[in-house]
């Protein structure tokens, strides 16, 4: 994908234009008249494969996420399924999520999978990673399963929340408190068959017990090692990474392993843990699935201070420079997906291991959550609607790197598709694009051209540019769905869009944006952001105009022959 300011765009709209007359002479000087920006798709340069795991969510035991958010409890009077929230797991249908990451986080790294089993009147209560947390709201109480967890909600619960949902479980193990042995236990306890072992016979035993194997093929070897999950040197961890996953029964499944990777650049981290790996054979990356990596959006680079927990800025309070640089530290998640893929090459020839993102998503201070309980919980606005827009296109775009990714969080927390408390319920704006972006589930990813004016914006210590449009694209049967977001918070783009290979025959958009980039859903205005679809006009051959509305993000459907 390409991104260009107004004097590149002139000269490459002229050269595309002569290169597209053949598609219809006339349709292409009416629409190029009307037009500031140009969208070029290239049908027949396949990028990949989009897998519908780069669209996974995170669920971790923090704040409001499981309690109050996931489990409400069988005796409730909100609506559940087996103390499951109802209204969360049909939203979860209609966008078809596909995976969920679970126990955490760096709770995974605290937790005992053990304590989540049998009768929930004899589970322990323990002490959450989180319970000591500065950023808890005030007013939060100190007690209560949000800072000392009941293991009401343990890997049977989870997976009946996986299966009602439709999603695969990614299940993020215990490296830095338990060993090797727990975790090959705990893959025992998940997929050995019916009656074969003690495993099995416990899950089958215990609430929402299951005769059947899970079947779970996603195994996270520990989470952000290099900092809460153990501050191993990357040297250290990937020794204890072949220790975890030397001999893990399969019981018949593709058990796949994702190896705790870098958080945001630390190069020296992805560098380390390859050159290390590879001191053992080449051969041994051949069994690592999937190598992590972390990045939240928040507004570090505007001089407030370099202290982590204050340098976050306000979820609804937010000026136009705040806006733009939120929008481009989010935008970093391109180079860092190229940096650490181009490091792992250099001994991973084959590319055999893929990146998981399996956090990302915008950071805010606490207060405005919509409980005390909820740790880390925050407001979602449009502005959080254009980051994930930008984010899944990167992903797209990258579908022959990425193999999933898992926005932080599903619910309560941090950059959620949902706030809940008690028995109200209610989408974000990031949900309605998760929601917009399911026809790229499963399709080839194929190139597209962006060019449009830069955004122009005043920082605190001298002027910046943003891109001016950016999307991504890709091809199923005879539909093409290209995505595209407009940053501008205040101007619209009349862009010319040409779809080189193939004919347009038709295009319908759909639509999430609003007059205010602070609009958002509460539980008094649950729909005060919500899409909308549009007619799209397009000429019998060529390319066809359309204005991408400002602080939006836009799905066109057009069908090709």
């Amino acid at each position: 994908m390409a991104k260009t300011g107004r004097r590149e765009f002139i000269g490459g709209a002229a050269a595309a234009g002569a290169a597209l007359i053949t598609a219809g002479t006339r349709g292409l000087a009416q629409s190029a008249r009307a037009a500031d920006s140009r969208v070029e798709v290239l049908v027949g340069e396949e990028i990949g494969t989009i897998s519908r795991d780069i669209y996974g969510h995170f669920a971790e035991h923090l704040g409001g996420v499981v309690y109050d958010g996931i489990w409400v409890g069988e005796d409730s009077k909100v609506p559940n399924t087996g103390g499951i929230r109802t209204a969360l797991v049909e939203a979860m249908k209609r966008i078809r999520a596909p995976v969920i990451r679970w126990p955490g986080g760096c709770f995974a790294d605290s937790y005992d999978w053990r304590d989540g089993t049998g009768p929930r009147e004899r589970r322990p209560r323990r002490t959450n990673f989180w319970v000591d947390a500065p950023e808890w709201p005030e007013g939060a109480p100190k007690d209560g399963p949000w800072r000392y967890d009941p293991n009401h909600f343990g890997i049977n619960e989870f997976m009946r929340f996986c299966q009602l949902s439709g999603a695969e479980a990614y299940l993020a193990a215990n490296l830095r408190g338990l060993g090797a042995q727990e975790f090959y236990e705990w893959v025992e306890y998940v997929n050995s068959p019916p009656g074969t072992t003690t495993g099995a016979e416990r899950r089958a035993a215990g609430p929402l017990g299951s005769r059947d194997p899970y079947k779970v093929r996603f195994w996270g070897v520990g989470n952000e090692s290099w900092g809460c999950g153990g501050n191993f040197t990357p040297e250290e961890y990937a020794a204890e990474y072949r220790r975890f996953t030397a001999a893990v029964p399969r019981y018949g499944v593709d058990l796949k392993f994702i190896a705790s990777g870098a958080n945001v650049d630390d190069f020296n981290w992805t560098r380390g843990f390859f050159s290390k790996t590879a001191e053992k054979g080449a051969f041994l990356f051949g069994g690592i699935y999937g190598w992590g990596l972390h990045h939240y959006a928040w507004n570090l680079g505007l001089g407030r201070t370099n202290d982590w927990f204050a340098a976050k800025g306000d979820a609804l309070k937010f000026n136009e420079a705040e806006y733009y640089e939120l929008l481009r530290e989010g935008d970093r998640m391109e180079s860092l997906i190229n940096q650490h893929w181009a490091i792992m090459g250099q001994y991973d020839r084959q590319h055999r291991v893929k990146l998981v993102v399996d956090e990302w998503g915008a950071w805010y201070k606490k207060g405005s959550e919509v409980h005390p309980t909820h740790l880390l919980g925050q407001q979602n606005t449009m502005r959080d609607a254009v980051l994930a827009g930008l984010t899944l296109d990167t992903f797209n775009r990258h579908a022959d790197k990425v193999a999933m990714a898992n926005v932080a969080q599903l619910i309560n927390c941090l950059h959620s598709l949902f706030l809940a408390h008690e028995d109200k319920f209610v989408l974000t704006p990031t949900y309605h694009v998760f929601e917009m972006f399911v026809p790229h589930m499963g399709a080839k990813a194929v190139r597209a051209l962006f060019s449009a004016p830069e955004v122009r914006y005043a920082r605190v210590d001298k002027p910046a540019e943003f891109w001016g449009l950016s999307g991504s694209a890709s091809v199923n049967g005879g539909q093409l769905t290209l995505t595209v977001t407009n940053p501008h918070m205040t101007e619209a783009r009349e862009a010319e869009v040409a779809v080189r290979g193939a004919r347009v025959a038709s295009a319908r958009a759909r639509v999430l944006s609003e007059r205010d980039v602070h609009a958002h859903n509460s539980f008094v205005s649950p729909r005060e952001v919500e899409p909308r679809d549009e007619e799209v006009r397009t000429p019998g051959a060529g390319p066809f105009v359309y204005r991408f509305a400002p602080a939006s993000v836009t799905r066109l459907s057009i069908t090709v022959a």
